[in-house]
């Protein structure tokens, strides 16, 4: 089953909505408005944002901003009444990574949820966990206020495992998101793994970096 949030604050709507999906088995909390909206999303794993642009409070726009510069990289459908291409263009830019506009049909809304739940969005450009926060733009990483160096693979294998936190990535999974298709032998993936861990976990730091055995690499908050 689908975990969706949806932050809109015409009540009807939202009880429609919410009824609607229920019964295409998607569980949908809702916030009336933004601060709750963020609120809820800091607290809680979502599958899909359903985000009115329209929110008292604090607006869509907004919303959409703070998560991606937090690093959130929930997929965010907007729904919106405004139709206007520059009113697009600005949502895309604030993060988001699809458009509905209103009226629309709810099998539509379905079908574009569906489809965006089985991706996580590209649009953040800042990753972090605890301590740790990379910069995607800048292209840089810090622990603890201090400058990582980081291979180019390296880079690749702490996205990927940032990305997912604090959940597991396999091994497969890795190596995939390193070389694709043309994988090298394991061994290789071993060695850049061991110099990704030198790297962050340095300096007598907390170990951020862990091994889970037969299931993969998870990257966690140190306690």
């Amino acid at each position: 089953m689908l975990n969706v949030l949806l932050v809109e604050d015409d009540l009807d709507l939202a009880s429609t909505l919410i009824d609607y999906l229920s019964l295409e088995d998607i569980e949908c909390d809702h916030a009336s408005n933004g601060v709750a909206g963020l609120n809820l999303m800091n607290e809680n794993q979502y599958d899909v944002l359903l985000l009115d642009l329209n929110l008292p409070r604090l607006d869509g726009l907004s919303v959409c901003e703070r998560l991606r510069q937090g690093g959130d990289n929930t997929p965010i459908l907007m729904l919106t009444a405004r139709d206007q291409l520059d009113d697009k263009i600005e949502g895309f830019q604030a993060g988001t990574d699809d458009y509905l506009v209103k009226p629309f049909e709810m099998q539509e809304l379905v079908v574009r949820v569906v489809a965006l739940s089985r991706r996580r969005s590209g649009q953040v450009t800042r990753l972090s966990c605890g301590d740790l926060v990379m910069d995607l733009d800048g292209r840089t990483v810090q622990r603890a206020g201090e400058h990582v160096h980081l291979s180019p693979t390296g880079w690749k294998l702490l996205e990927a495992l940032l990305r997912a936190s604090p959940a597991v990535v396999s091994r497969e999974a890795l190596a995939r998101a390193v070389w694709g298709d043309d994988q090298p032998d394991s061994n290789s993936l071993k060695v850049h793994l061991f110099n990704l861990r030198k790297a962050v976990d340095r300096d007598g730091l907390p170990a951020m970096i862990q091994t889970r055995s037969g299931q993969g690499v998870a990257i966690v908050a140190a306690s």
